[in-house]
């Protein structure tokens, strides 16, 4: 099992960025993929980002793409998502999580953080 800690949300307005973190610790040996979700309530968790641990290619939602940015730090097993032009859409929990097997689900996933973003 991979424990995943996010942090980094916060309260910004329209326009502003913001900076998530995850830190990974455990099984880490396992990852294949990192990425980041997100939710709002009453509706599903949709994906954001991705990127491969090993290769670093990417790929993102399209609904963010040209705004946010993955990248990872293998040597400090922490993955981030940085967050430019922020709109009120994006207000959500933002969640990591971790892809152990190429085609295989996303089975670890972080407490979540808070993004908010006012009008």
């Amino acid at each position: 099992q991979v424990q995943l800690v996010e942090s980094g949300g916060g309260l910004v307005q329209a326009g502003g960025s913001l900076r998530l973190s995850c830190a990974a610790s455990g099984r880490t040996f396992s990852t294949i993929r990192m990425g980041w979700f997100r939710q709002t309530p009453g509706k599903e968790r949709k994906f954001v980002a991705a990127i491969s641990w090993s290769a670093s290619s990417t790929r993102y939602a399209d609904s963010v793409k040209g705004r946010f940015i993955i990248s990872r730090d293998n040597a400090k097993n922490t993955v981030y998502l940085q967050m430019n032009g922020l709109k009120p859409e994006d207000t959500a929990v933002y969640y990591c999580a971790v892809q152990a097997a190429d085609y295989g689900p996303w089975d670890s996933w972080g407490q979540g953080t808070q993004v908010t973003v006012s009008s």
